[in-house]
């Protein structure tokens, strides 16, 4: 018998998988804007209910992304925070935890406050460095690289 996915797991996934897609279009109108808030915070609802610790810290740092992207600071940078909360809790280090640091530089940058982007933006960097995998570590340091500290 073949194993079923759990629904709630597996809505977290595709509402995940949403919110990348509306990030990578461009030229999203206002009301995409607003479903992609919408479908990130549900995926992480769902994670909340199914998800690991990682998925967690994971759902925390794309809802930040998100709002980054839509240029609204404080919600982007409570969120990176819960992601380095997260991170740090359940001692989830190498990619996930230079990108908690990462999106705290980005949230720090969209709500105006420079002193704390750059200070995060070295910690992104050390924790960057740190990264095992090559291949992790090369695409850490592209996305750090876009923001303008």
């Amino acid at each position: 018998m073949a194993e079923t996915q759990d629904p709630q797991r597996q809505m977290a996934v595709d509402l995940f998988n949403y919110t990348w897609e509306l990030l990578d279009k461009p030229g999203r109108s206002q009301e995409e804007n607003d479903t992609m808030i919408h479908a990130a915070h549900a995926s992480r609802f769902h994670w909340g209910k199914v998800g690991t610790a990682l998925n967690l810290a994971r759902g925390e740092w794309q809802i930040s992304r998100v709002y980054s992207v839509v240029g609204r600071g404080e919600p982007a940078l409570y969120h990176a925070l819960r992601s380095l909360e997260i991170c740090r809790e359940n001692h989830i280090a190498d990619f996930d935890l230079a990108f908690a640091y990462e999106a705290l530089a980005r949230a720090s940058v969209v709500a105006g406050d420079r002193v704390s982007a750059r200070d995060y933006y070295t910690q992104a960097e050390q924790a960057g460095s740190r990264i095992a995998e090559a291949d992790d570590r090369e695409y850490f340091n592209s996305e750090l690289k876009t923001i303008e500290v």
